[in-house]
């Protein structure tokens, strides 16, 4: 449900971060295709393994595995334009398929407006512009603005769209109003855009830069403060604004792969991924993302076994099994929330030490030179896909476990010490009245029931809501009175947290959250009939 725009700078942040999402959702399907099919088509690896009658050029094998490599490039190849479909579908208020048309023309124009004028001037000639400068976008040559350039499409499209999808026309040209102005507005304002991108965007081009140059030439103590603020920014669901310019803009630095300049770090690695030539990865490029890795799969496991350790003898048993889930969901598809939020909200001062330990946790992977990447977060499938399967000659995966032992043994003595000093309230600690029962077939039956209803009167009621939306694990709601707003209630129907800043409103359900807000938006519409 969308209706009126938002306002402030957490629900515009929010807003984008929330719009990032879908074109972030690719990303781990278009990295498998392409881990499973470079790898498998690999020379080294195939002879590694004797695998020449299998796997070897001409056989049945090998031909899948590069439709599978070549699938998994042409959509890392293309996320700008992906990100500007991307993120006016987010952003969009109503009428979401015209957003998304308009987006993908504003794309198209703005680039063949900045290619139009290089040519004019010269500047497509080999040598006439610095190297890097211009690329090849779906076909166009124009400046290099990677993602940023399909994030400036996607957000002054849905603006836009969301300013004009209603407006009406004088009678005689009246058939161009409502929704088929958008794609003509956006024409017209994205010519105009193009021409100021030709003069602005290198100026913007050589801040990026330089911005960049500073964290890369602050060298491990600049690895330790952008993991600490990526992990620090979880709790307001901001980290997607602060990490994506990193991995997919040249924030994250560059790198010339077979003769081609490729910006980003996510965008390097899998570059690298995709070429024959790649001997070791650039830990210049995985210093953005493989310090996920040991906290994720061994840290806040260990977290889960302290806490489940000091839990009450008589609650020990239900404690463990919700600890169990959130560790093998951390574990296995590095998707932490459900662990973080469990003593987030209990115990802020621990989730403090645990993005400091985060920040610590990429810094010691970039001094020890691992060079593994991902595709969205550091579970076991990418350490698998990204490292293993490489070759520690390659990557130096192997000192991911021995970090990741020390990290478990650290994370669970410090949380136990910490819990019990203090005597923080983590799962298995509340007072007796407060005692977590057993599930029974009931309560599993009661838990599959729509919480719709609940929901809504956790929110404050239909009156009070402005826009609902979700991103991988949160319910992202803006409320006209966030003082009506039921922590209790919201609990009461699932959630493990609850974040309130201004209007904005974050729900943490965890991955199940896009079918509860499929299932609530579509409770709202009943309630119109």
């Amino acid at each position: 449900m969308k209706t009126k725009g938002e306002s402030g700078l957490f629900s515009v942040l929010q807003r984008v971060g929330r719009s990032f999402m879908l074109p972030i959702a690719l990303l781990p399907i278009a990295g498998l295709l392409l881990g499973v099919g470079a790898s498998l088509t690999n020379t080294t690896t195939i002879e590694a393994y004797n695998l020449e009658a299998i796997l070897g050029p001409g056989t049945l094998l090998n031909s899948i595995m590069q439709i599978l490599a070549q699938t998994g490039d042409i959509i890392f190849g293309n996320l700008p334009l992906i990100f500007a479909l991307g993120v006016a579908l987010g952003m969009a208020e109503k009428e979401h398929g015209t957003a998304v048309l308009s987006a993908a023309i504003a794309f198209f124009v703005m680039h063949q407006t900045i290619s139009t004028l290089l040519k004019i001037n010269g500047q497509l000639a080999e040598g006439a512009m610095l190297e890097g400068t211009v690329a090849n976008v779906v076909g166009i040559q124009s400046l290099q603005m990677g993602v940023f350039g399909g994030i400036i499409v996607g957000l002054g499209v849905a603006a836009l769209h969301n300013r004009f999808y209603k407006i009406q026309l004088p009678t005689v040209i009246s058939f161009f109003g409502g929704v088929r102005f958008i794609p003509i507005i956006s024409t017209f304002v994205y010519i105009l855009v193009g021409i100021a991108m030709y003069f602005i965007w290198p100026y913007i081009q050589r801040a990026i830069y330089s911005l960049g140059s500073l964290v890369l030439n602050s060298g491990y103590f600049g690895t330790l403060i952008y993991g600490t603020i990526e992990r620090g920014l979880i709790p307001f669901g901001l980290h997607h604004v602060f990490y994506i310019p990193f991995w997919q803009t040249g924030l994250g630095g560059s790198m010339v792969i077979d003769g081609a300049t490729v910006q980003g770090a996510q965008n390097i690695f899998f570059a690298q991924l995709a070429s024959p030539n790649t001997t070791q990865f650039s830990v210049e490029a995985t210093r953005f993302m493989s310090g996920k890795f040991p906290f994720m799969i061994f840290g806040l496991p260990g977290a889960a076994l302290a806490m489940y350790s000091v839990a009450k003898p008589t609650k020990k048993k239900v404690a463990g099994g919700l600890l169990l889930s959130a560790a093998l969901t951390s574990i296995l598809t590095g998707i932490t929330e459900p662990l973080e939020f469990t003593f987030l909200f209990v115990a802020p001062i621990l989730y403090v030490i645990h993005s400091v330990l985060a920040g610590i946790s990429f810094m010691l992977m970039h001094i020890l030179n691992v060079g593994v990447g991902m595709t969205f977060s550091g579970g076991v499938i990418d350490l698998f896909l990204f490292g293993i399967l490489q070759g520690n000659d390659k990557t130096n995966w192997i000192n991911i476990i021995w970090v990741g032992i020390i990290y478990f043994i650290v994370y669970y003595f410090l949380f136990r010490y910490l819990i019990r000093k203090f005597n923080f309230v983590t799962p298995g600690r509340e007072d007796d009245e407060a005692d977590t029962k057993l599930y029974t077939r009931k309560d599993v039956n009661a838990a599959k029931e729509d919480k719709s209803p609940l929901i809504l009167e956790g929110l404050g009621g239909k009156d009070n809501l402005v826009n609902v939306d979700c991103c991988a694990t949160r319910l992202r709601v803006t409320v006209k009175d966030s003082s009506k707003v039921q922590d209790a209630i919201l609990r009461q129907s699932g959630a493990s947290g609850v974040i309130k800043s201004g209007s904005g409103v974050q729900v943490i359900y965890g991955p199940r959250v896009t079918v509860i807000k499929s299932n609530f938006e579509d409770y709202l519409d009943s309630l119109d009939k």
